[in-house]
C-alpha cells in the first residue's frame, strides 16, 4: 500500500486494516439476492390476483470501484457543483434543462416535472401472451426473480405460473417503477418466474441499418466448410461457472499484493503472430484441437502488404 506523503497542514485518515482487508477479498463468486424488493404489488390475471415482489436476479455487488483521491492527503475527493463563470453552487438550486441546440436549453422546473410524472402502480396486469421465439433478444433486457409476497396469495400465483409453464407462452404486461413505465415480460422458471423489462421500439437500433454497409463476399466454400467443422470441434454446454472475468480478478490479486507491500512487475508484452493467409489459417485452427487456441488471422495484414 502507498505510504501517505507528510503536507505541512494536512489532517490524514487511514483505513482500518480490517476494513480494507474486507475490500480487497470481498470477492464470495456469488451473487447474492438483495435484502429489499425492487417493487411490490399485484400481479393480476384478469380476476386472479396475488400479491408478489420483484427482485434484481443480477448483482454488480461484487465488482470493484474506486474512489477519486487526492495523492497529498489521501481524502476522497468531493465532486462541488460549479459554473464555469460564477464559480460553485448550491446542488440543490440547480434547475433541469433540456439542449434543443449548442447552449440553448428549454428549463423545466420540479413542479412542472411532477406534473407529467407516472405514479409508481401497484398492479402489474397481464394483457397478453406471446410465443417465446416471437421476442427478439435485442429487446430482453433487465431480469427479476417475481415471488408470492403472502402467503394467502401462494395458490393463484402458482396457477398462473404453471399456466404459463404449460401453454408455453410468455405473458406481457405494464408496470411503472420509478416514474418511468415499463413493458414486462413473464417467464416461469422453477417454482417461481423471471420478470424482464423489454426495451421499447425506440431504443433498439434495426439491425439492418447497423449492417447495411457491410460488403458482399463470396469466400471458398472450402474455407466454411472448415469453418464448420471447427465450430463442431469447440461444441458444448453453456457452464458459466468456466467464465471469469479475468480483469476483476487481476484487479483483485493487485489489491491483495499492494495490501501486502508487494513490488509489483509488469509482465512483459505477448508477442503477436499475424497470419496471411485465411485459408492457413482455418486449417491450423482445426489441426489444434485440444492445443491453445492461436492468434486469430489478420487478413488485413496481406491488404497492407500488397499497397
Amino acid at each position: 500500500m502507498a505510504a501517505r506523503k507528510k503536507p505541512a497542514k494536512a489532517k490524514k485518515r487511514a483505513a482500518h486494516p480490517a476494513a480494507a482487508h474486507h475490500k480487497a477479498a470481498n470477492d464470495t463468486g456469488e451473487a447474492k439476492l438483495s435484502a429489499r424488493p425492487i417493487w411490490q404489488g399485484n400481479l393480476r390475471l384478469s380476476l386472479v390476483s396475488c400479491p408478489v415482489a420483484l427482485f434484481g436476479a443480477t448483482s454488480r455487488s461484487n465488482d470493484i470501484s474506486f474512489h477519486l483521491l487526492n495523492p497529498e492527503t489521501n481524502n476522497r475527493i468531493r465532486m462541488v457543483p460549479t459554473d464555469p463563470d460564477t464559480g460553485p453552487v448550491e446542488r440543490a438550486d440547480l434547475v433541469k434543462g433540456y439542449e434543443l441546440e449548442k447552449n440553448k436549453y428549454v428549463v423545466i422546473d420540479k413542479d412542472e416535472l411532477d406534473a407529467v410524472k407516472l405514479e409508481t402502480t401497484h398492479t402489474l396486469e397481464i394483457e397478453s401472451f406471446v410465443d417465446v421465439n416471437d421476442i427478439d433478444r435485442l429487446f430482453w433486457n433487465t431480469p427479476y426473480y417475481m415471488v408470492p409476497n403472502d402467503d394467502s396469495g401462494v395458490d393463484a400465483f402458482v396457477v398462473i405460473r404453471q399456466a404459463l409453464e404449460k401453454t408455453g407462452r410468455i405473458a406481457l404486461g405494464r408496470v411503472v417503477m420509478h416514474t418511468r413505465e415499463r413493458l414486462m415480460a413473464l417467464e416461469p422458471r422453477d417454482k417461481g418466474i423471471i420478470a424482464y423489462t423489454l426495451r421499447m421500439r425506440n431504443e433498439v437500433v434495426d439491425p439492418a441499418k447497423a449492417f447495411h454497409d457491410i460488403p458482399a463476399a463470396r469466400p471458398d466454400h472450402k474455407m466454411i466448410d472448415i469453418a464448420e467443422k471447427i465450430i463442431e470441434q469447440k461444441e458444448g454446454d453453456f457452464e458459466p461457472d468456466k467464465f471469469k472475468d479475468r480483469y476483476e480478478t487481476a484487479l483483485r490479486d493487485l489489491i491483495r499484493r499492494k495490501q501486502k507491500g508487494e513490488k509489483l512487475v509488469t509482465a512483459e508484452p505477448v508477442e503477436e503472430t499475424n497470419v496471411i493467409d485465411l485459408m492457413e489459417a482455418l486449417k491450423k485452427s482445426l489441426k489444434s484441437k485440444g492445443k491453445a487456441t492461436p492468434k486469430p488471422a489478420n487478413t488485413n495484414a496481406k491488404k497492407r502488404k500488397a499497397r
